[in-house]
């Protein structure tokens, strides 16, 4: 049986890799991408929807059926401005993509979140990630994946200083990343697409995906 999807994010770091596996892959036979502006990709797999405000999500459920969706929404405060806009983006967003999906009765849901994530959390951003998970998990019932990468090991078009400065750090002491610590060792953006992809077969109590559970063996 071929298979639909509608990937949220096509344009990010993880998105964009997840766009050229899709399209390599045979299993698939259409591809909708939710963009803010057209992706400079020509694919007759692929159909591109623009939208610039998430709460105009419901006008397009007509092309909006598919086997699985994608989430590869996500942001940083710093990028956003304040708490508030960051939170409209990673928790807001998810739940009204979830809410879709179940309204769809979309069968497969593979969101990208955050290694650490807990509502508990007295970080604001693992904080948010954790929350989203919890109301995501309430809102939608079908076959829900969470992929929990460590930092994302690639080139944003978006200057992040932080993040920069971090991938240096994982290149330079990756021998650090053993045992315990080996989750949060720095992850390319193709192998948490391969792992998005691959988490839609995985069974149904397997929810979160986190260190080895993102790389092929």
């Amino acid at each position: 049986m071929k298979r639909s999807v509608v990937v949220f994010g096509a344009s990010g770091l993880v998105g964009n890799e997840l766009m050229r596996e899709l399209q390599l892959n045979d299993d698939y036979e259409k591809i909708t991408a939710i963009v803010r502006k057209e992706l400079d990709i020509h694919h007759s797999k692929l159909n591109q929807i623009i939208l610039n405000d998430y709460s105009n999500l419901p006008d397009h459920t007509r092309n909006l059926t598919a086997t699985d969706y994608f989430c590869c929404i996500g942001t940083t405060i710093k990028t956003a401005g304040t708490k508030e806009a960051f939170r409209r983006v990673d928790y807001e967003i998810p739940v009204q993509i979830a809410d879709l999906a179940q309204n769809l009765m979309i069968p497969n849901l593979v969101i990208i979140s955050s290694i650490g994530a807990d509502a508990g959390s007295r970080n604001f951003y693992l904080r948010t990630k954790g929350e989203m998970e919890d109301t995501v998990g309430i809102t939608y019932k079908g076959n829900l994946k969470f992929v929990r990468p460590s930092l994302l090991m690639g080139n944003r078009k978006e200057h992040r200083a932080g993040e920069n400065a971090g991938i240096v750090f994982m290149k330079t002491f990756s021998w650090i990343f053993t045992g315990p610590l080996k989750k949060y060792r720095g992850i390319h953006p193709r192998t948490v697409a391969k792992a998005m992809i691959r988490a839609t077969s995985l069974p149904l109590n397997k929810i979160f995906l986190e260190g080895d559970d993102l790389f092929e063996n």
